[in-house]
């Protein structure tokens, strides 16, 4: 095995022990703004908070439900980037553009981990949005 792929390796399983690290911590918090949905089994609906029936405890209930909206929202956003890395590094393609099929940049994979495109693919398909 030569040194760079060693490297790399490093690298890549460095990568995966952050990626499992915060998949851990979005579930943890995505069990704290949503329940399980009893209607689907594979998703989770945002809890509704009870803090009243006064107008303004009506007003705040709402207002922390839609937060709790988008937070739960984000979340999942985010797990589902992250699933999508992990099975990347475990098919053998993590750190190769989906565009391109050319080498994604190891500081952009570091400050990225859920990259899936390179710098230029990427700025690409944003100039085009």
């Amino acid at each position: 095995m030569n040194t760079e792929n060693s490297s790399n390796q490093k690298v890549i399983n460095e990568i995966k022990k952050s990626l499992l690290e915060q998949k851990n911590k979005i579930m943890s918090d995505l069990k704290d703004v949503s329940r399980k949905d009893s209607h689907d089994a594979d998703n989770r609906s945002a809890q509704f908070p009870e803090y009243g029936d006064k107008p303004d405890e009506n007003a705040q209930e709402i207002s922390d439900f839609s937060t709790t909206i988008v937070t739960q929202k984000v979340l999942e956003k985010s797990l589902e980037d992250i699933t999508k890395a992990l099975e990347r590094i475990e098919k053998g393609t993590y750190g190769i553009c989906k565009y391109c099929h050319k080498p994604i940049n190891e500081k952009r994979l570091q400050a990225r981990p859920m990259a899936g495109a390179c710098i230029n693919c990427k700025t690409k398909l944003q100039e085009n949005e």
